[in-house]
């Protein structure tokens, strides 16, 4: 068996992969970290303290690992749904009823996105009570603070997909709110100063039309499915590198 190993490691597929044995030496095991594409966005040296779990409960992997649940599943439903009125609360009933685990696949998804939403607040919470927000530090703050936006926008815009009365009569209440938006709402204060009128305020540019209807579910579905998770995953390689960059996990001075 050690045999095989040996001639594994010598063959030129692992060491086109894999460009630096492993000796015993810092150096070599510091090039294992920074050439190796799943593992650079690591440091190369992380404290004692960082590495319990008590310290973060990994509440950042779990954030991360909720959202590979979501994309995935998300590409499976998708295969089963259109973005049209005519058919899109149909499809729903289809995939609870007709596809084999439709129901199951529909709800891991579900589960995922209010356990990410709750895991991602909680992680905020962490940072900020162990005060990880500080200099130097003060950047990823705010790309995290960006991430639980979208993290919120995402479980928004999902919400009107099924368009049932629960998404439709939630989604009308949430765009008039839109629409009493200070300066950019048509029934918001301060709307005389940009010529804002329901044509071009924020509700009409969420809706695509002054009213929720077939605009609003093809909006909602391409955000959801597309422009919310790429701004998303974007964020999240930048948050990770500035981890790295910034000396690994959070901890105290």
């Amino acid at each position: 068996m050690k045999e095989l190993f040996k001639k594994i490691k010598a063959s030129q597929l692992w060491r086109s992969m894999f460009r630096h044995g492993y000796e015993d030496s810092f150096r070599n095991r510091a090039l294992q970290i920074t050439t190796n594409v799943a593992l650079h966005l690591h440091p190369v040296t992380t404290s004692l303290l960082g590495s319990r779990i008590r310290h973060t409960f990994c509440l950042g992997g779990i954030a991360l690992f909720l959202f590979i649940v979501e994309c995935i599943t998300g590409i499976l439903l998708m295969f089963y749904y259109r973005p049209v009125i005519e058919f899109a609360y149909l499809d729903m009933k289809l995939l609870q009823y007709d596809v084999h685990y439709g129901m199951i696949l529909r709800n891991i998804h579900r589960w995922a996105a209010h356990a990410m939403v709750v895991v991602v607040m909680f992680h905020m919470l962490r940072v900020f009570l162990t005060g990880s927000y500080k200099p130097p530090r003060e950047f990823n703050w705010v790309i995290g603070v960006g991430l639980l936006v979208l993290t919120l926008l995402l479980s928004f815009t999902g919400y009107l997909l099924p368009w049932d009365q629960l998404a439709f009569w939630a989604i009308t209440v949430a765009s008039n709110m839109a629409a009493a938006t200070p300066f950019l709402g048509c029934e918001g204060p301060f709307r005389e100063l940009f010529g804002i009128t329901q044509y071009n305020d924020m509700k009409f540019l969420l809706l695509g039309d002054s009213e929720v209807g077939a605009n609003a579910l093809l909006r909602f579905y391409v955000l959801h499915c597309a422009a919310l998770p790429l701004v998303a995953a974007v964020l999240m390689a930048v948050h990770f590198w500035r981890i790295r960059k910034d000396g690994g996990i959070s901890r105290p001075l």
